[in-house]
């Protein structure tokens, strides 16, 4: 992608397909057109437990409490600051693949659905998720390790819905794990080696390998409408195999990171060949595919199904409403068709025969509900083929898209190709025409949303801080002494976190320190993205808040002096002046670490 329209994303805080057209902002590119659309991809590791709110669409903007600048502007920064870092470290080097099997991290979520596929297709594979992970080693001509990427059909939801923490999950572990190992000494995020756990078909993959249970009795309710004889569907939840959910992404990820840790080790294949690379806009609610010799099929616009509310195994939906049923429930469809009219007789032919729930792709107000217009591309090196399309492909869906591309570069003379899959049926015709087209054409660009302001978050009051205190404050002290294994905490007078948002200064809210007796100063040892340290805000009344900062000794701490530092704003509200931030931190008291 053209820097450019990440530097006119970040001044203007819209999404990036709500971009005016190239021509219009070539003039500022920062690096010309070194970095194109066809020739960047933006590939998210994944998690469901972070902030949501920058996505235009009306079905997201209504789930996410609308547009959330703040969550908008991270994360088109934290873009740019990535692919600036990545441009002035580069440098020549070499590429290495390897592939293995990764047991013990996976189950099928939708294991009934899985079984509808056909016999003879199901009959050709031992598992009915997919376990091979593939690992691409990096590595500068000198041979100095730099990274590597990896791609696992594993969904991130070791932390359940109930998780109120902003984190990566498992696979956020795995990266966290290798990159503590390669960056010895270096907080999260710091040093040269990077370490990428990237999506595949994960769409029906989950990591709670100890399958659905009723969560009021304990027996399972691993049947094909994932439903509880006691509570209904809503109390069927699958569970990994931890104590709890932290201890379930650890486990999850620990596996993941030894997997491609032995991977990465052994990598000797290496990849070399010309680089090609293609991208295309896609409407998707107007594609014609073969089916076979004598049959074709058209795709329409999107609807979602009573499947859709009634969610996963991983995080069950709303009203009870339970997975696998084809029966229209007369009250929802009643209360669908007066609130956003009844769909097309189009449309309900086409999703045949799952009953619509909602008609998402025949709305436009305020905004379109559902994405029409999507990207999709493909990247070959060499003998390594990336495919990237902006959906969740599911265990048999990602064989066959692989099996098809194979078969695709197979026709044109090249052999032994290692597909690496995030995609769907439309790549297809990126792919044939990558063979005899120098310059793919663009293909219909998506809309433009002028979202100016569209939130349902409150407003965030001026912060207040309790009589006789100020913000940073100690509440609640640490104890004295800890050993390893144990939790040492401290408590604040906190101000709400939003605030800092709004202020590109903080790096962190919260450090652990260690006191150096030979320079006499406090060395940071852990911060807020360490995975042994929590930061909770509670909310209080009237701008009151506290922020709890605590910190799980892990078995590896050496023994001596620690301190706990918490950072923060806090806003004020000057009558007939602008809003006003202030930067503050606390200070716990000293305490002791000592070995059991």
């Amino acid at each position: 992608m053209c820097i450019d329209k990440f530097l006119t994303l970040c001044h203007s805080n819209l999404p990036l397909s709500s971009l005016p057209q190239k021509s219009q902002t070539t003039s500022s590119c920062k690096y010309g057109e070194l970095y194109r659309q066809d020739n960047v991809i933006l590939s998210g590791t994944h998690t469901h437990s972070g902030p949501a709110g920058y996505f235009q669409y009306t079905i997201f903007l209504l789930t996410s409490k609308g547009l959330i600048k703040p969550s908008l502007n991270a994360l088109v920064n934290g873009i740019i600051k990535s692919i600036d870092i990545a441009h002035q470290n580069m440098k020549k080097g070499r590429l290495f693949i390897n592939k293995g099997l990764v047991e013990n991290s996976q189950i099928n979520r939708s294991p009934y659905s899985y079984l509808q596929n056909p016999e003879s297709e199901r009959n050709r594979y031992s598992s009915n998720t997919d376990k091979e992970m593939v690992v691409l080693k990096m590595v500068d001509v000198n041979g100095q390790e730099l990274g590597l990427l990896s791609w696992f059909a594993i969904h991130p939801v070791s932390m359940n819905n109930t998780n109120h923490l902003i984190n990566s999950d498992n696979v956020g572990y795995a990266s966290y794990l290798f990159e503590q190992e390669k960056n010895k000494g270096l907080l999260p995020g710091e040093g040269s080696f990077v370490a990428a756990f990237a999506s595949s078909n994960l769409g029906d993959v989950s990591p709670n390998i100890k399958g659905p249970h009723c969560i009021n009795t304990g027996e399972s309710c691993d049947n094909p409408n994932s439903y509880c004889p006691v509570g209904g569907a809503k109390m069927c939840m699958a569970a990994g195999p931890g104590s709890d959910m932290i201890d379930s992404t650890k486990i999850i990820g620990q596996n993941l990171y030894l997997k491609a840790k032995e991977l990465y080790t052994l990598a000797s294949q290496e990849v070399t060949g010309p680089l090609h690379s293609a991208h295309q806009w896609v409407n998707m609610t107007d594609v014609t595919v073969q089916l076979n010799a004598t049959h074709t099929g058209k795709t329409c616009k999107p609807a979602l199904g009573y499947s859709f509310a009634a969610g996963t195994i991983d995080g069950v939906g709303f009203f009870n409403f339970t997975q696998g049923k084809q029966k229209n429930r007369p009250f929802w469809e009643t209360i669908h068709n007066q609130l956003v009219g009844e769909p097309s007789n189009e449309t309900k032919e086409c999703h045949k025969p799952k009953p619509i729930l909602l008609n998402t792709g025949e709305i436009s107000l305020p905004y379109p509900w559902h994405p029409e217009i999507v990207d999709v591309q493909l990247f070959t090196i060499g003998s390594l083929s990336i495919v990237a399309f902006p959906g969740e492909l599911t265990t048999m869906s990602g064989r066959r898209l692989r099996e098809a591309i194979k078969n695709e570069f197979e026709s044109h003379g090249t052999q032994g190709m290692n597909v690496v899959i995030a995609g769907l049926s439309p790549v297809y015709d990126v792919l044939s025409k990558l063979f005899y087209i120098q310059d793919l054409p663009n293909g219909p660009e998506p809309p433009f949303f002028n979202i100016i302001n569209m939130t349902l978050l409150p407003v965030v009051l001026p912060d207040v801080a309790p009589v006789s205190k100020t913000f940073g404050d100690v509440l609640q002290e640490v104890q004295p002494l800890y050993r390893v294994g144990e939790v040492a905490e401290a408590t604040f007078v906190g101000a709400n976190p939003r605030n800092s948002a709004q202020n590109t200064t903080l790096k962190t809210f919260l450090t652990v320190e260690k006191y150096e007796n030979i320079s006499g100063n406090w060395h940071v040892m852990y911060n807020d993205a360490s995975w042994d340290t929590r930061f909770y805000w509670t909310k209080g009344f009237l701008g009151r808040s506290k922020a709890k900062v605590e910190w799980h000794i892990p078995s590896s701490t050496e023994p001596g002096l620690y301190r706990i530092q918490y950072f923060g704003h806090y806003k004020v509200q000057p009558i007939l002046k602008p809003v006003q931030f202030y930067a503050f931190n606390g200070t716990s008291s000293v305490f002791q670490v000592v070995k059991l």
